[in-house]
């Protein structure tokens, strides 16, 4: 397809994606002629990628340019690849907040490592807990976890069936879209408890 005929399947201007060419984030199309080119199903799909991550997440250009070069050329093993995505996602925090998470990383046995972005997500996050006066120890912490854990472990289980690079980009892109799905449900299930409690008879 043609540049316009990209535009048009993609809803993103003709304009923007030239940008994105430019940026090194769409890849160019197979030339056709001096002055024009040929694009696929896969340029489409990256377009709509990029969407998702600016428009979705409202990410910067470039944190959606560092994930990007993630998914096209990951670290040397999953477990570094999805620290520098979880890096690349909001909050963005100090590293210094990372202190603050330790005592709750360590009680709940999970992995003590500062240089994870989300160690110093949590931290920043327990900062503003405490701040305003709301309960934060130990036993709430593990509450949240229980849940949180049986997620995660279905979410990486497939990873060992697939290959490496579509591992990554599994790994990469589900942590940065699917969180925003994760937040959207607590939010509905916090409405429909409440609904339910309304609607339910007195004894």
């Amino acid at each position: 397809m043609r540049i316009s005929e990209l535009s048009l399947a993609s809803g993103i201007p003709v304009a923007s994606i030239k940008f994105y060419i430019r940026e090194g984030m769409l890849p160019r199309g197979a030339s056709t002629s001096a002055t024009s080119a040929d694009y696929g199903d896969d340029h489409l799909a990256r377009l709509r990628l990029i969407q998702a991550l600016s428009e979705v997440r409202a990410l910067p250009l470039a944190r959606v340019k560092e994930i990007l070069d993630l998914v096209d050329h990951p670290a040397e093993t999953l477990y570094a690849t999805l620290g520098r995505a979880v890096n690349a996602l909001p909050p963005y925090v100090e590293p210094a907040d990372a202190d603050i998470a330790r005592e709750t990383i360590e009680a709940l046995g999970l992995t003590w490592d500062p240089g994870f972005g989300a160690v110093a997500q949590l931290g920043a996050a327990i900062r503003a807990v405490q701040g305003t006066g709301l309960r934060w120890d130990a036993e709430l912490a593990a509450l949240y976890l229980e849940p949180i854990r049986t997620l995660a472990t279905g979410e990486i289980a497939p990873l060992a069936d697939m290959a490496p690079a579509d591992a990554v980009a599994h790994a990469v892109l589900g942590t940065a879209l699917y969180e925003p799905v994760i937040l959207a449900l607590r939010r509905l299930a916090h409405q429909q408890i409440l609904a339910d409690q309304v609607t339910k008879p007195r004894a």
